[in-house]
């Protein structure tokens, strides 16, 4: 059936305006009054309501102009920087000293040349993580850097990182974190204080510090909430514009009940920060995981038992969130975008350039097309060094993904071809309407094209997010052959498949809740590198080198193209140093004993990501003990060099030993997670060893962070080297207050 074309053209303004009419009059009967001009971003669900009622709704709800705006960012760069830099912790526990924090060559124009470089739009930064530690001159608290020796405790990273934001044209979004280990610890802390409420005005006068800003405001709040209230004025009227305040839901430590008074919080940022959204609450929602992935199937409409902009307080949504099913089952439906936010290291801070995993171009470039592609925001963390610059193995890999992603999309190969104008003419505001949820549009080029990237989007800011189920086709031998097959599209929508040689195109939507709408199609080739190669090494001892054909375990689907180069050859090295041209060849698995492998794929003038991995002494002749109650013995998957199985202590003690059979001299291990067990994962735990399995003495407290989000694996490195048969392996605390331990691999390593 043919389409309906609407273009924002004079000639057109007419129908345009009959929509827009007929759009507010069928919502206007789902909700009453609407004002004139405004599309709705929330609806009720009433009790009487059909599941095509229901559907309907869904259809016609709109982001905010805020929400579009944050759509069209799409790339981020995170900043987590702290105390927890010059510590080494993920996170820290309040009682940290401010004169550590000293970053020798703090460059701010660094961050944001290599962010704008790499592609990204704005410069998301921690001003205040769990520890409570604050980045700007604030007049509330003196744990912060203004009792730093960083330029003589006249520093103020924000207030630089804001000009060089502006310097670069990036937007600026800040990070402030409800949890305040600090306020929690120090005797003279608000947090959890038990104060009572009472009509506080914000922001509190300070002697000698006044605002330029002479708005006040009035809330009836605590001692913290108050706190938290004169800190976001401060950060929202002398540091902006701020277009994203970012609030996490962690929560290491309680204290006396504390409540957060979000509502609050809200008015006042709706006020002094009216272009911003807020993440983790109505404006934008955590994609669920920290892996730097979204589900697939990525619907912007979601569900809530009670309007959300009256609640105070949102959950993580994990799961099916807007499928049909799911929205019969809600009392409102709320347009909230997701944000991805990952790490391209291990962790979230810098930690060390010796051993903390940096992620490669390979990898950063796959995240952008999975999440971009999928409809979701990606928020990449890059953690400055204890200079205070982003460190040279990150800068690379986000500098080489960036190139990766201009070479790509800002080449559309079907940018002349024949075809529906509204579709090609590069206007967000133009579209074609796939009537009954249906709609076939082609694509002729003007000359025959290397593709296998495809990208689609809905007119979301005009029509919602409609499409369920969509086909793209390319013209091979002389017939239309399907190449690819997906289901949402919402902004973006990226396809991915093995090249094709063609000259026509054509998009079929499938399926659709009421009359999808198409804005833009564009046609494009990535041009594979050298595979990233995957190291691994069995219980014999012997390293296999193979192309990774998933990167990262826990990601839902792989580059088909990633692993197809022709003509590569691998080379590695044991010794710590680069793989080179004249490095060994690799062809045949090899023993080897403990160490470092370094690898790399070459392919003519191309080389590719190194891939380095360190192994532990080999597995084979070990024996491992859990618990007594371990009937089924399966403390055996902890060493089994295969980290799809797992140990978990159950009902027993959390304890895992492991006899080594010979005296060996150990300087740490490495955990590996479970990547799809929740329970047990170790936070906090004991490293003891022995040399005979009786008499034991303590080693060290190891602390491992956020494993439930971040399930990598860790390293610990002991103080010193320890001689011993013996290693154990004990559970002080759990994530999420697991009381059980689950280890799927442990590696011992050696001097």
């Amino acid at each position: 059936m043919p389409s309906k074309r609407v273009i924002m053209e004079k000639k057109k303004y007419k129908t345009i305006m009959e929509n827009k009419v007929k759009t507010l009059l069928v919502i206007s009967l789902f909700v009453g009054a609407v004002t004139f001009g405004q599309q709705l971003h929330t609806v009720k669900i009433a009790s009487g309501d059909s599941k095509q009622a229901i559907i309907e709704k869904a259809s016609n709800l709109v982001p905010t102009l805020n929400q579009y705006n944050y759509k069209k960012l799409e790339y981020s760069c995170f900043v987590h920087f702290g105390l927890n830099t010059f510590t080494a912790k993920e996170w820290g526990d309040g009682f940290e000293d401010p004169k550590i924090f000293n970053p020798s060559g703090l460059d701010t124009d660094q961050w944001c040349r290599v962010a704008k470089e790499a592609g990204m739009k704005m410069v998301m930064i921690t001003v205040k993580h769990h520890d409570g530690f604050v980045l700007w001159q604030s007049r509330y608290t003196q744990h912060g850097i203004m009792s730093s020796p960083f330029q003589d405790g006249k520093g103020d990273v924000l207030r630089e990182l804001s000009k060089s934001c502006k310097k670069y044209g990036l937007k600026m979004g800040v990070y402030l974190s409800p949890a305040d280990l600090y306020q929690i610890e120090n005797k003279a802390g608000l947090y959890g204080n038990l104060s009572e409420y009472s009509e506080r005005i914000i922001p509190r006068p300070v002697k000698g510090r006044p605002f330029k800003d002479k708005r006040t405001f009035k809330f009836v709040v605590d001692d913290y909430n108050e706190y938290f209230l004169n800190q976001l004025f401060e950060l929202l009227t002398e540091y902006g514009p701020v277009h994203e305040v970012w609030f996490d839901g962690a929560h290491p430590k309680r204290k006396g009940g504390q409540k957060y008074n979000y509502l609050a919080w809200k008015e006042l940022i709706k006020t002094l920060a009216p272009e911003a959204v807020v993440f983790g609450k109505e404006d934008v929602r955590w994609i669920g995981n920290e892996s730097g992935t979204s589900r697939g199937t990525e619907w912007d409409v979601v569900t809530f038992e009670q309007n959300p902009s009256q609640m105070n307080m949102f959950p993580d949504m994990h799961g099916d969130l807007g499928s049909r099913e799911q929205l019969y089952k809600g009392k409102y439906l709320h347009f909230l975008p997701g944000e991805a936010d990952t790490s391209i290291r291990e962790g979230w801070f810098y930690r060390n350039d010796g051993e903390q995993g940096v992620r490669s171009a390979d990898d950063v470039f796959d995240m952008y097309e999975r999440c971009i592609g999928s409809n979701t925001n990606l928020l990449l963390n890059i953690p400055p060094n204890r200079d205070g610059l982003f460190p040279e193995r990150d800068v690379r890999s986000i500098l080489e993904a960036g190139r990766r992603i201009q070479e790509t999309y800002d080449i559309n190969e079907i940018a002349n071809a024949k075809g529906e104008k509204a579709l090609l003419d590069g206007n967000e505001n133009t579209y074609v309407l796939a009537e009954n949820g249906k709609g076939t549009y082609e694509f002729k080029l003007p000359a025959t094209k290397l593709i296998n990237r495809f990208v689609i989007q809905e007119a979301i800011q005009l029509k919602g997010q409609r499409i369920e189920e969509h086909a793209v086709d390319a013209w091979l031998d002389g017939k239309w052959q399907e190449i690819a097959k997906g289901t949402t599209v919402g902004y973006k929508r990226i396809l991915r498949f093995s090249k094709v040689l063609t000259d026509k195109m054509r998009l079929r939507i499938l399926k659709g809740r009421s009359t999808p709408s198409v804005s833009a199609v564009s046609a494009h080739y990535y041009a594979p590198r050298p595979p990233q190669l995957k190291l691994s090494r069995n219980l014999q001892g012997e390293v296999n080198i193979a192309p990774l054909k998933t990167d990262f375990d826990w990601k839902v689907e792989k580059d088909v193209e990633q692993v197809k180069v022709e003509n590569t050859i691998i080379r590695y090295t044991l010794d710590l140093s680069e793989p080179n041209s004249s490095s060994k060849i690799f062809s045949t698995p090899f023993y080897l004993k403990s160490g470092v492998v370094k690898a790399r794929a070459f392919n003519n003038n191309q080389e590719g990501p190194i891939t380095e991995k360190e192994f532990g002494i080999v597995k084979k002749d070990w024996i491992v003990k859990g618990d007594a109650t371990d009937k089924k013995k399966n403390a055996i998957k902890a060493v089994d060099a295969d980290s799809n199985t797992f140990w978990n202590s159950g009902t027993g003690k959390p304890n895992l030993t492991i006899d080594l059979k010979t005296k060996k001299s150990i300087t740490g291990f490495i955990y590996t997670p479970p990547i799809n067990y929740k329970e047990g994962l170790i936070e906090k735990g004991l490293v003891q060893v022995s040399l005979n399995g009786k008499h034991w003495k303590n080693v060290q407290e190891f602390n491992l962070g956020n494993l439930i989000n971040d399930p990598m694996p860790r390293t610990v490195k002991f103080n010193k080297f320890v001689k011993a048969r013996y290693i154990k392996i004990m559970l002080i605390n759990g994530a999420g207050g697991s009381t059980s331990a689950s280890i799927a691999e442990i590696d011992i390593l050696e001097q």
